[in-house]
């Protein structure tokens, strides 16, 4: 959802505002879905707006993840040393980084796939419909 951002950049950063909004279309998506069937058009439209802020989300909490410690220490604890012990790496940054990218690549993918397939269900279809 962008709550990251505004912890590390402010609430003054742009894009933890506009993150939701796609999120918002895909998750109309999913309900339009279960409440229309999987041969709603708008549907098969809106999901992968879902996928790909989470698939996005996911991408960056494994750049944060990689980070090296001088580079993070730069860029988000300047009044502090280079390598101020906040910015190392443990076992959890390590299952962050490889939940994320489990989560990122199954939610992405899923999202790909159901719309193509959606999509090309629907050429074939219109073909069908044209040829009658």
């Amino acid at each position: 959802m962008g709550l990251h951002r505004f912890y590390l950049y402010g609430l003054t950063d742009m894009l933890g505002w506009l993150l939701p909004i796609p999120t918002a279309l895909g998750v109309y998506g999913l309900e339009r879905v279960q409440k229309l069937g999987q041969d709603d058009m708008l549907s098969w439209l809106l999901i992968p707006f879902l996928g790909f802020t989470l698939a996005g989300c996911a991408l960056n909490a494994i750049v944060y993840g990689l980070t090296p410690i001088e580079k993070w220490n730069v860029k988000f604890n300047p009044q502090g040393e280079e390598l101020n012990p906040a910015g190392r790496t443990n076992w959890g940054t390590v299952i962050g980084v490889a939940i994320a990218l489990l989560l990122g690549t199954t939610v992405l993918m899923s999202s790909l796939v159901f719309s193509f397939q959606r999509y090309f269900e629907y050429q074939i279809e219109a073909a069908r419909l044209i040829s009658q």
